[in-house]
């Protein structure tokens, strides 16, 4: 089920409102963290057994890990969560190196139903689904600090028991496909360690990534947005997850279960849905947000498409831009306009935020492909 721009920033409220709750008291957390006495920290269980910590440690000062699984980090993204950011993290694992191997088949499952040509009941066997390939393995996780001219220190560790299943017909086992793992950090630059391995843990592969979330207190007097993304599916789950998993092909969200569009490329008929929360507005009298948003489609210098405003009483943004083009076109019967397309070709659409209340604003531009 896809879930349109309006119901999408009212599920995620209670989120959202959380997050600004803390933004706005950001300033004066800061102050009185100065003030208070240190406090012992706590002692966090180890997720991470000693040989798979070995061999991150190994390829850590280089930043290129074992791979008797092939593991590449390749992308990141956050986005507010209720007292952090929920950072996403993207890997491709190489199908060959997981050790899929059949499910175990369920027998027929035997109906007894009437058959009006013979007499009585017959047993009929109901077929079951195509068979599937199953990998069971582990991922963890090992969030490490990095400050400037230190070692980096282990901040977080993190075991994600992992099952995929995946469809027999078609796996190819030279693939490499792309999944997704969430989890949420304070603000501060880190190195991560993603370390998957097979269950005996003779098999590993550890891959690396730098990523920086921002100091909520820098929003105070400044718009920024998370990273802008585009957005293939997006269907509403029952319920958030309750644990950390791993993901083939998509990543959760609150209770969004959403499918990016990490290539950027589109065709004729799409739309550009955006995906975005924006920093540091200010609610007005009415403690209300006033937000308008720009959005133009521009090749070069020449504009493309260019929508009219749009405004938004919330700073969780899902938006939908249909990739139509409104063409002149002067004949000898007089001039006309025409709905197109947009033409295949390499893109860039600008954003301009402003809020109207405080009267900041910012501009932010993603590039796309036009197929």
């Amino acid at each position: 089920m896809r879930v349109s721009k309006i119901i999408v920033p009212v599920l995620l409220f209670a989120t959202v409102f959380s997050l600004v709750m803390v933004l706005n008291a950001a300033g004066q957390s800061t102050q009185n963290k100065a003030k208070q006495k240190p406090e012992a920290k706590a002692q966090e269980r180890i997720a991470i057994p000693p040989e798979v910590k070995a061999v991150i440690q190994e390829g850590m000062a280089s930043r290129q890990g074992r791979q008797d699984i092939s593991i590449d980090p390749f992308h990141f993204l956050f986005l507010p969560a209720r007292e952090n950011f929920h950072g996403i993290y993207f890997m491709k694992i190489k199908n060959g190196d997981l050790d899929f191997a059949p499910v175990a088949a369920e027998a027929p499952i035997i109906e007894k139903k009437e058959v009006p040509v013979k007499k009585g009941p017959q047993e009929i066997a109901v077929p079951q689904e195509a068979p599937n390939l199953q990998a069971r393995f582990n991922v963890f996780l090992q969030f490490n600090r990095l400050e400037e001219g230190a070692e980096p220190q282990v901040a977080k560790e993190v075991w994600v028991p992992a099952t995929i299943q995946v469809p027999e017909a078609g796996f190819d086992s030279e693939k490499a496909e792309i999944y997704t793992v969430g989890y949420p950090m304070p603000a501060g630059r880190y190195l991560l360690a993603l370390a998957v391995a097979s269950l005996d843990l003779q098999k590993i592969g550890v891959g690396y990534i730098e990523f920086s979330l921002p100091d909520p207190a820098q929003f105070t007097k400044a718009l920024e947005t998370t990273p802008i993304f585009f957005i293939k599916e997006l269907e509403q789950m029952d319920a958030p997850e309750t644990h950390t998993a791993l993901h083939k092909g998509y990543f959760t969200y609150s209770i969004l279960k959403v499918v990016p569009n990490l290539e950027k490329a589109f065709g004729a008929g799409d739309n550009l849905d955006i995906f975005f929360f924006i920093f540091g507005p200010q609610p007005n009298a009415q403690q209300q947000y006033e937000i308008e948003v720009e959005y133009e489609v521009k090749q070069g210098e020449e504009m493309g498409i260019r929508w009219s405003p749009q405004t938004y009483n919330n700073p969780l943004v899902s938006q939908p831009l249909p990739l139509k083009q409104t063409v002149n076109i002067k004949s000898e019967e007089g001039d006309r306009t025409e709905t197109r397309d947009l033409p295949p070709g390499n893109y860039t659409l600008v954003i301009n935020i402003l809020d109207k209340t405080s009267g900041n604003s910012v501009s932010k531009s993603v590039d796309f492909e036009m197929k």
